[in-house]
């Protein structure tokens, strides 16, 4: 049997390389958020319910439901990174958010089109889970692979500059649609606008991936990776990226989705004022990645994946509570001081995820496993905050986030080895 042989190829342009991934990272997750910012206002007119939390748990479930596929796209456009190559990947996975983002946009009301509604929803936000899942995976090792040996940390961190720079253009284009339209026309036509405008600029991101250089080489005699050699060949890496990612995904979604609408439902800080506070909280986190990257270059990265873990699995609990009953200032303090901890995690998760699986199946070795995680946790967070609210006990959410808190902490103490200054595996 031929053996696997691949190969990272030396990156000339450094800034192109960050700037290609980033652009397309940032229209990718633009869509993702929009998604979750409006749900308030489109859930009554998709899911018509007497009960709001009804219609609104509905909007969730497909949020999650798109995340049901992020673990097939992780695995399936993984592999097909492996196989030829992270840029025509990457050039792809744009397409398709594009084309889910324009889906939505088109999605009729229940009142006009009965059940086709939601159907027509579901689809859109599957194409959107599939190629978010295939995103990451192929972006993740793009970015790594790009890199200096000594500066991962560093590149790793614009993962999540980008991601926040989407989420920031969805958090600022929604609470000028909330603030600037009523409430009769955010539901009828204008949460439509925002997912017109990702269709837009999944063109913008497709244009400038075209002229990114390729990071992977694969010798044309080599035998390519299966769909599920990375799993079955490196299961201990694949399991130890699992656990990695737990607390990790929970709390990013936790904080930078489900606040949205608790925040908001805890009836101190009104929809508008906590769209301003995600938008600036937002920004801090997404100047500071940077700079948390060049630390963990620096001290490495169980330092930090240990410090944030711990931190949270203490103070989420309290931190829920007091989001509810602090004003406007109290609020956006607690929210940013989150964002702050949270970095420990999203400024090198893409390093650490890296330096863990070899290059012939690194995109599908990291694909799989961090997307079935994110999908199990990160985007069920919503939903199952919205269910301890509707059982009424929304109480034990934080605790349930503490408890997988400290699931990822005994993992970054006991499983994880330190591979912030030895070379990628190959």
């Amino acid at each position: 049997m031929s053996q696997v042989v691949a190969k990272n190829l030396p990156v000339t342009n450094h800034f192109r390389q960050v700037l290609a991934a980033g652009v397309g990272n940032a229209v990718e997750w633009y869509d993702w958020y929009i998604y979750s910012f409006l749900a308030l206002n489109f859930s009554g007119q998709i899911f018509p319910s007497s009960d709001p939390t009804a219609s609104l748990l509905s909007a969730f479930v497909v949020f999650a439901v798109g995340f049901l596929l992020r673990p097939i796209g992780g695995l399936l456009v993984g592999n097909l990174a492996d196989r030829i190559g992270r840029k025509n990947t990457l050039v792809l996975t744009i397409t398709a958010m594009g084309l889910g983002s324009l889906i939505v946009g088109l999605t009729p009301t229940f009142a006009s089109a009965g059940l086709w509604a939601p159907i027509i929803l579901i689809l859109g936000r599957l194409i959107s889970g599939l190629s978010v899942g295939g995103e990451f995976a192929a972006n993740t090792v793009f970015l790594v692979e790009s890199a200096p040996a000594n500066r991962r940390g560093f590149f790793s961190s614009f993962q999540y500059v980008s991601t926040t720079a989407g989420q920031l253009i969805a958090s600022g284009f929604a609470t000028v649609l909330v603030r600037s339209l009523n409430e009769a026309e955010m539901s009828s036509w204008g949460w439509r606008l925002p997912f017109f405008f990702g269709a837009v600029l999944s063109l913008i991101g497709l244009w400038i991936r075209r002229g990114t250089q390729e990071t992977l080489e694969v010798a044309p005699e080599a035998k390519r990776p299966g769909v599920f050699d990375a799993i079955i060949k490196y299961p201990k890496q694949t399991l130890l990226i699992v656990g990695i990612t737990i607390a990790g995904t929970i709390l990013y979604y936790t904080w930078t989705t489900y606040l949205a609408t608790y925040v908001p439902a805890g009836g101190v800080t009104s929809q508008g004022d906590f769209l301003l506070i995600s938008t600036i909280a937002l920004f801090f986190f997404m100047v500071i990645q940077p700079v948390v990257g060049i630390l963990s270059d620096r001290i490495g990265r169980r330092p930090l994946l240990i410090g944030y873990s711990a931190i949270f699995a203490v103070g989420i609990v309290p931190a829920l509570f007091l989001l509810t009953r602090l004003g406007f200032w109290g609020v956006l303090l607690v929210t940013m001081l989150g964002m702050l901890v949270l970095s420990g995690f999203t400024s090198i998760s893409a390093a650490v995820n890296a330096e863990t699986i070899p290059t012939h199946v690194r995109s599908a070795g990291i694909g799989f496993p961090y997307s079935f995680t994110v999908a199990l946790f990160g985007g069920t967070a919503p939903t199952m905050g919205t269910l301890f609210k509707s059982w009424g006990v929304p109480e034990l959410f934080g605790w349930y986030v503490a408890l997988l808190s400290l699931i990822s902490l005994a993992v970054y103490i006991f499983a994880l080895k330190e591979t912030a200054h030895k070379p990628l595996p190959e």
